[in-house]
């Protein structure tokens, strides 16, 4: 025993274990990429966020170079129809952010971030190349169209491009939930300075994908329908061979947070043992109840949490049973969880109305994709002797928040910081609430640019005919800035949220479900124009969304969601103010 002691006080003389309170080593947990502890001058920060960001600007850029595009590609090279292309397009870009709960899984439970991002940029990469494939390879790609006549692509012809195309929903699914939250971990939670560094990480790592998307919105699309699809799609896999070359070459200087087993099955244990303990009192001192007696967790990578008073009925998970107390084995999850097990389950539970306001905020986003052009392709597009498409005013919402980034992180956050006190400026639920606010004043604007165009319409009487009235498309343009301003509030503050109140060990699945937001907001904005539909045309009135939208009243919907955001903000108000943060050792 003595031995063991004096070894100990040699190592910690020579520097190489973290005494109590030196601030040399990490505070959370991280290790180095064989699993040793790091110190901190050596390993993450900002030093090791280039890469990172690095990696995500060109995997976005990729993805925009793929997704921009594609059904452009479908209907003009694989001869298919409208309706086709746009179901095969939303059904491949709703599975894009349903696999992100696959890697998000396989990254908490068992690989770790850094190896799922690893493995499945790989097949990411493979699954661009067999694209490009397919768009270079004469055989691979159906014959042009002679006259009005265009062959359908062959069944082979299909299956390769489309085994491609569902790679690469499969690799950005183990990209999306884990790189933002690797990213984050190059930063010491138990580091005051380093907190504050990590609320500027998000806001830049927002700013690098917008800066992908713009570069594909623009360059990479008019090299698609200028110089042939073959080397439209070959520049973005070259992007993603970078951003692989890119994120292997930090790997020296990462930090990595170990993965804690499953958190599906841990969050099964809780209700089960709650179950079976139903009939158990929990006891009024929360120290009775059962947790480990070391300083780190029973949850691999996790650092213990503190007991709350909320949804005490989960609290008998933990509670000590005579049997546990005979026998002293406390092995058994399914049995008996720890404190910071059921915690864990607690704080998803409470997270969960916040990430509900999520979704009709994504419905409006949505709309810039849909209504919004919809609305510029009946308005003048002309600037001069230019025509704008009316989909290219999207560029704005990106240059909004390529210009809302540095100003939020630079201007912003120091002068908020001196009226809230606050390390960022505003907390992750302040900002979210925020963005909301912005929602609906962008849903507002568009109302209120239609209402003009309508009366326009009117005056002229264009009514009944469809034809673009004489008022400039750029008239839409502080729409999509305010949506771009919302962006950054709202998107941010849920990546900061999701990966600050989330347990350790469950970062990546909770990264998963903010992103699951977006594919339950566009199914909502689907599911709105259904219904919208449904009652406006009875009694063979022409809607509110007519083919003909001089003679509907498009103002209506969008007065409709300005409506719903801004009941959706007041009752995410109500949920911020009960909601109660995690408290970790």
């Amino acid at each position: 025993m003595g031995s063991l002691q004096e070894e100990e006080r040699s190592l910690l003389e020579d520097g190489l274990i973290q005494k109590e309170g030196d601030g040399r080593y990490t505070g959370d947990g991280s290790v180095d990429i064989k699993g040793n502890p790091v110190l901190k001058q050596n390993t993450g920060n900002w030093r090791a966020c280039p890469f990172i960001l690095g990696t995500e600007c060109c995997e976005r850029l990729a993805y925009y170079g793929i997704a921009t595009n594609l059904v452009t590609y479908l209907t003009h090279k694989l001869h298919e129809g409208n309706v086709s292309a746009a179901r095969n397009v939303t059904t491949w870009s709703g599975t894009c952010y349903l696999t992100p709960l696959i890697g998000a899984v396989l990254a908490d439970a068992y690989w770790g971030r850094y190896w799922t991002i690893a493995v499945f940029s790989i097949i990411y990469f493979i699954g661009m190349g067999t694209l490009t494939l397919s768009a270079a390879v004469p055989a691979l790609k159906p014959p042009q169209c002679v006259d009005s006549v265009c062959p359908s692509a062959s069944p082979a012809q299909y299956g390769v491009f489309f085994f491609g195309l569902y790679l690469i929903a499969l690799g950005t699914g183990g990209i999306k939930p884990c790189v933002s939250s690797f990213g984050a971990d190059q930063f010491d939670d138990t580091d005051k300075m380093e907190r504050v560094k990590k609320g500027s990480f998000f806001n830049w790592f927002y700013f690098s994908i917008n800066i992908g998307a713009l570069i594909s919105s623009s360059l990479i699309v008019w090299v698609q329908d200028n110089a042939g699809w073959g080397l439209g799609f070959g520049i973005p896999t070259l992007f993603m061979g970078i951003a692989i070359f890119s994120f292997f070459s930090g790997t020296p200087l990462y930090r990595f947070q170990k993965p804690g087993g499953s958190p599906v099955t841990r969050m099964c244990q809780v209700l089960v043992a709650t179950f079976r303990k139903w009939n158990l009192d929990v006891p009024k001192d929360s120290s009775l109840l059962y947790e480990t007696q070391d300083k780190v967790s029973a949850i691999k990578g996790s650092r213990k949490l503190e007991h709350s008073d909320e949804l005490t009925c989960l609290d008998k998970a933990a509670v000590i049973s005579e049997t546990e107390t005979t026998t002293g084995d406390f092995s058994n999850p399914w049995r008996v969880c720890t404190v910071t097990q059921v915690e864990e389950l607690k704080i998803l539970i409470r997270m969960f109305p916040i990430w509900a306001t999520g979704i009709v905020f994504s419905a409006v986003y949505a709309q810039m994709s849909t209504m919004f052009v919809e609305q510029g392709t009946m308005m003048d597009t002309s600037i001069g002797a230019f025509t704008i498409p009316p989909a290219s005013l999207s560029t704005f919402d990106v240059i909004s928040v390529i210009f809302w980034v540095p100003v939020y992180d630079r201007f912003i956050v120091p002068i908020a910081r001196r009226f809230t006190g606050k390390e960022r400026g505003f907390s992750e639920l302040q900002r979210m609430g925020i963005g909301l606010f912005l929602s609906v004043l962008c849903m507002s604007a568009a109302a209120v640019v239609e209402i003009n165009r309508l009366n326009l319409a009117k005056e002229l009487d264009l009514v009944d005919k469809e034809v673009a009235v004489p008022m400039t498309i750029l008239w839409q343009i502080p729409q999509y800035f305010l949506l771009g301003a919302a962006e950054i509030f709202t998107f941010i503050g849920q990546l900061e949220f999701f990966y600050d109140q989330s347990p350790d060990a469950m970062r990546s699945l909770c990264s998963a479900l903010s992103l699951l937001t977006t594919s339950l907001g566009n199914y909502l904005s689907s599911l709105i124009l259904t219904i919208v539909t449904y009652f406006s045309t009875k009694d063979g009135k022409a809607g509110w969304i007519p083919d003909n939208l001089n003679g509907g009243h498009l103002d209506y919907f969008f007065w409709l969601l300005a409506g719903l955001s801004l009941l959706n903000m007041l009752v995410y108000v109500v949920c911020a103010k009960r909601y109660k943060k995690k408290k970790a050792s």
